[in-house]
């Protein structure tokens, strides 16, 4: 599984027309092609396989398709007739006009890559694992090739707004919550880009909240260090300080990171997503969500880091 530099790419490249602006409410056919294309080659095609295998591809695809069935409150994801699963997921792929529910049978697919076919007894493929890992880097390529903000991470479709900041900042938070003290953190910090792909901008706010003190309470815990169990992060932050998570001779350089910490995540939340808004409707901006998505990421980075290089 590879993707090639075609000749047509690369004069786009030389015209200037392959974009760094995702789009999120658009999913281009090609791109749709493609990812059928990747499941076709990694879930398999009932067709080209029989006995077990066979089975087992129609076992895979069967369980996605009744779980968006049944989400949906629908039948068949098409029609009234009874195709196979299969037929009925590529169908839907192709023909969905809801960008969110084209991206939810996405996300579905890739968590059935990423959790069935890693298995030898699937297909029986000596590089099974290997087969998995091209599979989702593909997608995120197609995604990225296509100009389309969405990126596969531990499990879950995620909005990305800047590749840079994906790369340097959100997955390497996500890499490091992928632990069991930080577990709580890990779901928070994913809700709330859940939330953010689906506009639920104020809730985005409250769940980076929540991770970003989940976190600080798990490190007061490794580190048992006395805290309220039910501090806010104001008083969570300062717990840190006095316990020199930064040394004492750098805390004037820190200084703009301890503001921002203090006033940047919390403050956001608790004026614009944590408080009711009485009698005006308030709206939250998705530039605003996705800057403190990104504060959000780097303060977890900062934090987990320093406490890993605490003697």
């Amino acid at each position: 599984m590879s993707i090639t530099d075609v000749f047509s790419k690369r004069q786009k490249k030389l015209r200037g027309r392959l974009s760094d602006v995702y789009t999120y409410d658009k999913l281009p056919q090609p791109l749709r092609v493609q990812i059928i294309l990747i499941l076709r080659e990694t879930l398999g095609d009932e067709d080209d396989y029989d006995g077990d295998r066979r089975s087992e591809i129609q076992r895979a695809y069967h369980a996605i398709v009744q779980t968006l069935c049944r989400e949906y409150g629908v039948f068949y994801l098409f029609g009234t007739s009874n195709p196979t699963a299969r037929v009925q997921l590529e169908h839907y792929l192709l023909h969905e006009e809801q960008a969110e529910k084209v991206l939810d049978a996405i996300e579905l697919s890739f968590k059935c890559i990423d959790h069935m076919t890693r298995d030898y007894d699937y297909l029986y493929r000596d590089d099974a694992p290997e087969r998995a890992d091209a599979a989702i880097e593909e997608l995120n390529a197609r995604f990225r090739e296509h100009g389309v903000g969405y990126q596969f991470a531990e499990g879950e479709i995620i909005r990305v707004d800047s590749e840079l900041l994906h790369a340097e900042v959100v997955k390497p938070a996500l890499a490091l919550l992928r632990t069991k003290k930080y577990a709580g953190a890990q779901q928070e910090f994913l809700k709330a880009y859940e939330h953010y792909r689906h506009g639920r901008t104020k809730e985005a706010l409250a769940e980076c909240l929540k991770a970003l003190e989940s976190v600080m309470k798990s490190i007061c815990a490794k580190r048992r260090w006395k805290h309220d169990p039910s501090a806010t992060s104001k008083h969570l932050i300062q717990t840190l300080f006095d316990k020199g998570l930064i040394p004492s001779f750098w805390q004037q350089h820190f200084a703009a990171l301890r503001s921002t910490l203090e006033s940047g995540v919390p403050t956001a939340r608790n004026k614009l997503g944590g408080h009711g808004q009485g009698t005006e409707i308030r709206e939250v901006s998705m530039h605003l969500v996705a800057y403190v998505l990104h504060l959000t990421a780097a303060a977890i980075v900062f934090l987990i880091e320093a406490e890993q290089n605490l003697p």
